[in-house]
């Protein structure tokens, strides 16, 4: 019986994390450590490397999610580990998991198997406190905003017109409507109002696009929280509310050090969904690595359709970044999903179904090089892939100028990666040609519709009337030249889950848009897409437990 993700985890051979740092060169009164295993960087020492050249940046990436699995985390431990292994300096930048997924259906998102993070517990858990402050901060503006209204409402805020929900780091379908201030006049005016899961917070969105904390404080001031009656919008420094969020975040703002299984430099920092926000960890992180490394991994939620186009059109843009490379990964198990093969039958050789798979694949190489950038597929290897069905992974990926290599990490760690990482090395030493989809002066339907026409395949985008009085209203009020943050459906190219492959000539029906001033974006809700998803008939709560010696079991 092979050892589960956890059970391999709590065996690792963690070093003290100021020898990890010191692979870096980052010195000991650099680090505030958590323990003996977790550090954050002080901001003195992230301020000295401001004259140092940056590394390669490259983003891994994967085809569209399917329940057969895909393991882009995995592959992003695994390819730094790889890149290690075979002399290059190398760290590797990712999100910090959400609790939501963690007791709902996904599980942890630590890596797995050999190619894993540590501690593998803390960071699914509470790690460093970063989710707590971001949620507390983010709601201390929804008090501020209540209570500003409740004691005489001198900016006349619209309680009709407010934007600004509540968060709760946990799916809770129960709290996406809510009636607020109810219990008579002492308890304030009462409204409708709502919860979001806290990675779909603007102010986690602004955690992980901040460059320093006078750039947060200056984002959160600029929050757009409603409107008056005359519908003028409010911001957040209005209220006096960019100063007591940035002392609650000052202290979570600075990136956080570990260490994976084969105790190689890790940076876990913030983690914005990326099917419903912008699905990269924090630039704080990312820009820290660069300075410290030659070569930094990191990863973007989902699929390449959300998570690389935003890394792209929204990271990239924003914090000045150009990305070197890009890894797709790709399993035959999923492939086979994307060509009609039920779950219970992946077990089974189809080289048919793996071709007709190959669609999903060869769209998101086609739409990642039209970003300029160069691509390799990562074949997340499973142990009943066969030779055939691996060649038509390759053939496919040959045919559109890739190379797709075969990679073992989650079973062989490091050893599995090598093939892969001297590739990745040989991509980067090539110039860089990466340029955003669309321009900043584009309009911001003209964005919406160069996404769904260019990366999905759809036919048109449908607008309804309110969102697109909004969006007007957007430009009007000299928001026009923000990126947009498609919210949409990680299961497949359209606003259909059910829709494998790669379908084209569908609709995209935008059915919100809403305004984040502060990270500077426009979300723009598809589908039947949620901001607060729901826990599945069977959690994966259900099956998480402290053990008789006080462990926890059932978090992978």
């Amino acid at each position: 019986m092979p050892m589960s993700d956890i059970e391999i985890a709590r065996k690792a051979k963690m070093r003290p994390i100021g020898e990890i740092a010191a692979k870096l060169d980052i010195p000991a009164d650099a680090l505030i450590q958590y323990g003996s295993d977790k550090a954050k960087l002080t901001y003195d020492f992230i301020k000295k490397l401001n004259r140092k050249p940056d590394g390669r940046l490259i983003l891994v990436t994967a085809i569209t999610p399917t329940p057969a699995g895909e393991g882009k985390t995995t592959t992003t431990v695994g390819l730094g580990d790889g890149l290690n292994k075979i002399g290059k300096k190398a760290a590797i930048c990712i999100r910090e998991p959400s609790l939501g997924p963690c007791f709902g259906m996904k599980g942890g998102a630590a890596g797995g198997g050999y190619a894993q993070v540590v501690p593998m517990e803390d960071i699914n858990l509470h790690f460093t406190g970063d989710f707590h402050a971001i949620g507390i901060a983010h709601n201390l503006l929804s008090a501020l905003i209540d209570n500003h209204i409740y004691w005489g409402n001198k900016l006349d805020i619209d309680s009709r017109r407010i934007t600004w929900k509540r968060v709760v780091d946990m799916n809770d379908r129960a709290l996406r409507q809510i009636n607020a201030n109810l219990g008579g006049i002492a308890n304030g005016f009462p409204r409708e109002d709502g919860f979001d899961i806290t990675v779909a917070s603007e102010i986690m969105a602004i955690f992980c696009l901040a460059t320093d904390l006078k750039d947060l404080t200056k984002r959160v001031g600029n929050i757009v929280i409603g409107y008056t009656r005359e519908r003028q919008p409010i911001r957040a420094k209005q209220l006096k509310a960019d100063g007591p969020i940035s002392v609650l975040l000052k202290d979570a703002l600075m990136p956080n050090l570990v260490q994976t299984l084969e105790n190689n430099p890790a940076f876990i920092h913030g983690g914005p969904f990326a099917n419903i926000a912008h699905g990269c960890n924090s630039v704080m992180a990312t820009k820290t690595a660069l300075k410290l490394a030659d070569y930094v991994v990191t990863e973007a939620g989902f699929g390449a359709d959300l998570g690389a186009e935003k890394f792209f059109d929204i990271k990239c843009r924003k914090a000045g970044l150009t990305p070197a490379a890009t890894v797709i990964v790709a399993t035959v198990r999923a492939l086979k999903m994307h060509g009609g093969v039920a779950k219970e039958d992946l077990g089974k050789e189809n080289v048919k179904a793996v071709k007709d798979g190959c669609s999903n694949l060869a769209r998101h190489i086609k739409n990642v090089k039209s970003f300029g950038v160069p691509v390799v597929v990562a074949i997340n290897q499973f142990s009943a892939d066969t030779a055939k069905e691996l060649k038509m992974v390759r053939d496919t990926a040959k045919k559109l100028g890739a190379e797709a290599i075969v990679a073992s990490h989650w079973a062989d760690g490091s050893a599995g990666t090598e093939e892969l990482a001297k590739h990745v090395v040989g991509l980067c030493a090539k110039k860089s040609t990466f340029k955003t989809l669309y321009p900043d002066n584009m309009p911001l339907i003209g964005k919406i519709e160069t996404i769904a026409k260019k990366l999905y395949g759809a036919k048109e985008v449908t607008v309804e009337a309110k969102a697109m009085t909004m969006l007007k209203d957007f430009e009007k009020n000299g928001f026009g030249k923000f990126p947009v943050c498609m919210a949409k459906t990680q299961y497949s190219f359209s606003t259909d889950p059910n829709a494998k492959g790669a379908p084209s000539g569908h609709t995209i029906n935008v059915r919100e848009v809403r305004l984040s001033a502060g990270a500077e974006f426009v979300v723009v809700v598809t589908g039947e897409i949620m901001t607060m998803p729901g826990l599945p008939r069977v959690p994966s709560a259900d099956s998480i437990m402290l053990n008789k010696d006080g462990q926890v079991e059932g978090l992978f």
